[in-house]
């Protein structure tokens, strides 16, 4: 059994931008005295929200405490590991992963040293849109090598970087570096050294950085491409396809094996990845998710603490329910080496790493993994780690050096002779560049998003095995839970009602998540029961405002249905009219404005109200022996009762919707209530109906909104009756009384 455990999660204290208001739980709502007692634990905690849900608190950000989740058993740790993945590759709309198109890769302008050879590379990992680099050969030596992929991280100028000789004089003087070349160009230390080790090194540009030039890596504003048409990054519609700079700088990382993988002097069993703070960020992402990676050490990024501060390492989706020590964790057993600083890594030895340490052992491979914690320097990759780094692919990759490696003199390369924008090969320009280029390459991943999903739905078999994967799989992560991980749900009553039974709360004991509901008697057990959900939640029903409910909910007690009606989160008491964003502090530029810092740590409004629906179906399930139904009625309920009916497999015979046409790819907001990133990428609504096959599923009221792909699915079942239309609500009953 592995026993895995992990700290009670707390949040750091930053500040945020966006205001979450919260509108107070009256418990009692006979009474002045909750409201009171309410009023008195603000004054007490000093905050101004709800303690009763934990949902009621602050978001969750980047600057938050992320412990390594629980695992206790190797299956468990199995199906987990496949959770992480999938959640990287979905966030980064590389689920499944875009079409290869050909590199047209150009290795050019070689710059002869003693030991080695260094070639500018740039080769295009979309067409049009080019990754660039510099690639270090051994010299002198017989291949194939081992090779090594070196994103750069925020290193001012990236592959171009130069400490200077202030900052290198200091470096020395702590013990950093012992000369003035190594430290002043550190990125080319490491390239150098392991091609004079032997392997083959490529060191590449992240987006925006040196020649990359084609696209800002923090552009400045973005609002003028946020339209509905010819959009760009960080606009409504790229999140709801899930397209985003991270996603475009793995895509790049992915392409570079790819191209790595097309030298004939490189070994394919040994290939490794290191770089430092965000390219130690792109070093565990491509570790995690691409099996051709055999070695991985990513320096001074891992850790229960801060998360990654740039859009190219924060993706809607991406550290929900996992931080970045699960997403190392995930390139367990393989070889995997980690630094710690003087930075937010700096307790990594005491959390963290204990748990990493742990699985290891389980999987029995605790020599693979190592840990360096020299926190006495600041956020580095100095001669001290870079050593280590030496040491640990020297050991894994079976080199044959002597440790202690040093680092020998080294001629560094000029700009001049490191730029692959050179003679014939110019560098890009006009609309290569900027706005026009970001919308092309978005238009160009949208078009081909949307074959690669015309390609699932074609695939669509009796066994439903592809489109399960891909598009369920993506639902799956986007939504977050199923009706199996719901588990015990308590009752919590406020008050005696002259028209229910029950009135009061449903507590989900694992997280103390809370819905109110109203639950009426049924009067004939083999009906069963009814959850209905509105737009505007138990007022509906208690205002007599939705006709249409107030007239089903008579219907049905005439008929000996039992009811449950209840307020989703947002509505009734916590009336949410928008959701709430977490931005960048201190700044204006436009990409601290980016809603994956909200929505990669935070579930939207859309799912925690599928989280309530599964609540109250997971109660149900234990506390009624007759058939259970689902009723959903408008723009908002409608959705949300599909996206519920997809994770609860047979527990629910028949569920009845209005939708009222509603589609997500008309939303104009990040902050509308019904956002949710990847929504139009994987199908929307029709995807969501489509994952309800082969139970019952009626649609009311619909006049324009054809879901083809679950009739394709339905029809490919031999259940096309179980998707049905249903004219009119006066039809409603016959429809839930059916067999």
């Amino acid at each position: 059994m592995i026993e895995i455990t992990s700290e009670i999660e707390h949040e750091m204290g930053y500040l945020f931008s966006g205001k979450l208001v919260m509108v107070q739980r009256n418990i009692l709502n006979a009474t002045g005295i909750s409201t009171l007692l309410f009023a008195f634990s603000l004054v007490c905690l000093g905050q101004e929200k709800s303690t009763l849900d934990p949902r009621d608190g602050s978001l969750k950000n980047l600057n938050g405490y992320f412990p390594f989740k629980s695992i206790r058993t190797l299956d468990e740790w199995e199906n987990r590991k496949l959770e992480i993945r999938r959640r990287i590759l979905v966030s980064q709309g590389l689920w499944p992963l875009p079409t290869r198109t050909e590199l047209n890769a150009v290795i050019h302008g070689a710059i002869e040293r003693d030991e080695y050879t260094v070639e500018r590379v740039f080769f295009e990992s979309a067409p049009g849109h080019f990754v660039t680099g510099s690639l270090y050969r051994p010299k002198g030596k017989l291949g194939p090598f081992p090779a090594i992929l070196s994103p750069h991280g925020h290193w001012n100028q990236g592959r171009f970087y130069d400490a200077g000789e202030d900052l290198v004089q200091q470096q020395i003087q702590s013990g950093a570096e012992n000369d003035e070349v190594g430290g002043r160009f550190p990125l080319q230390a490491r390239a150098v050294q392991l091609a004079r080790m032997g392997c083959v090194v490529f060191l590449y540009d992240m987006t925006g950085n040196a020649d990359s030039n084609q696209i800002a890596h923090r552009p400045e504003r973005w609002n003028h491409l946020d339209r509905a048409t010819d959009w760009g990054f960080m606009s409504v519609q790229a999140d709801l396809r899930l397209q985003n700079m991270m996603g475009l700088q793995t895509w790049n990382s992915i392409r570079a094996l790819d191209f790595l993988f097309q030298l004939t002097d490189v070994d394919q069993s040994r290939i490794g990845v290191t770089g430092a703070s965000g390219g130690g960020t792109q070093t565990m992402i491509i570790a995690a998710i691409d099996d051709r990676v055999t070695a991985s050490m990513p320096c001074v990024m891992v850790s229960t603490a801060m998360q990654g501060g740039c859009t190219c390492e924060n993706a809607p989706l991406l550290r929900i329910d996992q931080g970045n020590i699960d997403i190392a964790a995930a390139f367990a057993p393989k070889p995997l080496a980690l630094t710690a600083a003087d930075d937010w890594t700096i307790q990594l030895e005491s959390k963290g790493f204990p748990d990493l340490l742990s699985l290891y052992e389980t999987l029995g491979e605790p020599s693979n993994l190592k840990g360096v914690f020299r926190t006495e320097f600041k956020h580095n990759y100095n001669l001290v780690n870079r050593t280590e780094m030496y040491h640990f692919f020297n050991h894994h990759f079976k080199l044959g050096f002597e440790e202690p490696i040093v680092e020998g003199y080294y001629e560094p390369l000029t700009r001049e002779e490191a730029t692959v924008w050179t003679g014939s090969h110019a560098a890009p320009s006009g609309d290569q560049v900027g706005d026009s280029h970001e919308v092309r390459l978005l238009s160009m991943a949208t078009q081909d998003s949307d074959r690669q999903m015309e390609k699932v739905v074609d695939s669509i078999s009796v066994s439903e095995e592809n489109f399960r994967k891909i598009v369920g799989g993506a639902w799956e992560t986007i939504l977050g839970r199923s009706i199996d991980e719901v588990g015990d749900v308590s009752t919590e009553h406020v008050q005696d009602s002259n028209d229910a039974e029950f009135y009061g709360y449903l507590v989900r004991e694992q997280n103390q998540e809370r819905v109110r509901i109203k639950q009426w008697q049924t009067t004939d057990p083999q009906k069963g029961l009814v959850i209905m959900l509105t737009d505007q939640g138990l007022s509906d029903f208690e205002s007599g405002g939705n006709k249409v409910a107030t007239n089903l909910r008579e219907d049905l007690a005439d008929n000996g249905f039992g009811l449950i009606a209840c307020d989703l989160y947002g509505q009734g008491e916590t009336t949410a009219d928008n959701q709430p964003m977490w931005y960048q502090p201190n700044g204006d530029q436009g990409w601290k404005r980016f809603s994956g810092y909200t929505y990669g740590y935070n579930h939207c409004l859309f799912v925690k109200r599928v989280h309530d629906v599964l609540t109250i179906a997971s109660y149900v399930s234990q506390n009624t022996d007759g058939p259970i139904h689902l009723v959903g009625l408008g723009s908002v309920a409608g959705p949300v009762a599909v996206a519920a009916r997809s994770q609860m497999g047979s527990l629910i015979q028949r569920t009845l919707v209005d939708t009222e046409d509603f589609q997500f790819r008309k939303l104009g907001a990040h902050n509308h209530p019904m956002f949710v990133p990847g929504a139009v990428k994987y199908l929307g609504l029709d995807g969501l109906f489509a994952l309800c096959a082969p139970h019952h599923i009626g649609q009311m009221n619909s006049t324009d909104t054809v879901y083809s792909v679950a009739i394709r699915l339905y029809n490919k079942l031999e259940v096309t009756n179980h998707l049905e239309k249903i004219d009119h609500p006066s039809h409603a009953i016959v429809y839930l009384s059916s067999n």
